[in-house]
């Protein structure tokens, strides 16, 4: 599961720091059992990852690094709050209405805290919010594409 950029849960007993730069790879293992919970572990982590990056530098990811699901217009982006020192995961549709680029994000939760269950709920509504667009596209009518119906999508199902 990625949680945020060079920070991975391999297993459910930590988090795994790894950054690659001119071949060299600097690595590092978050315990939540030796950080004392798995949001200190977490926390460490991030904090780690920071101090090596100063020292390494940050490379920008290429655009489509973490956002490809395999569906034409759903992109799955984990967002890194410095402030809060979090990170976020939503899925992201795009569409057009009246010739106007439009998007539609499901915001999922914190990275680290959401669930498989929560993570695949918000990717089949992502895909059937894109579905229903494309059927109104391909009829000629997206100007009449609504996405009202996904205003509650966390609490009620709108797929199949």
């Amino acid at each position: 599961m990625s949680t945020c950029n060079n920070i991975t849960l391999p297993d459910r007993s930590g988090f795994q720091v790894r950054i690659v730069r001119d071949r060299k790879e600097y690595s590092r293992y978050f315990s939540h059992k030796l950080w004392g919970s798995k949001e200190k572990s977490f926390k460490a982590a991030i904090s780690w990852r920071e101090q090596i990056l100063a020292l390494v530098g940050d490379v920008k990811p290429t655009p489509l690094s973490n956002k490809s699901t395999g569906i034409v217009g759903v992109s799955k982006i984990v967002k890194y709050d410095k402030r809060r020192g979090s990170c976020s995961l939503f899925y992201s549709c795009h569409w057009r209405k009246n010739k106007k680029a439009r998007t539609k994000q499901f915001y999922v939760g914190l990275a680290n805290e959401v669930t498989a269950d929560e993570d695949f709920h918000a990717f089949r509504t992502a895909v059937q919010f894109r579905k229903e667009y494309e059927l109104f596209k391909e009829k000629g009518r997206e100007d009449l594409f609504s996405p009202e119906k996904y205003k509650l999508w966390k609490t009620e199902k709108v797929y199949r």
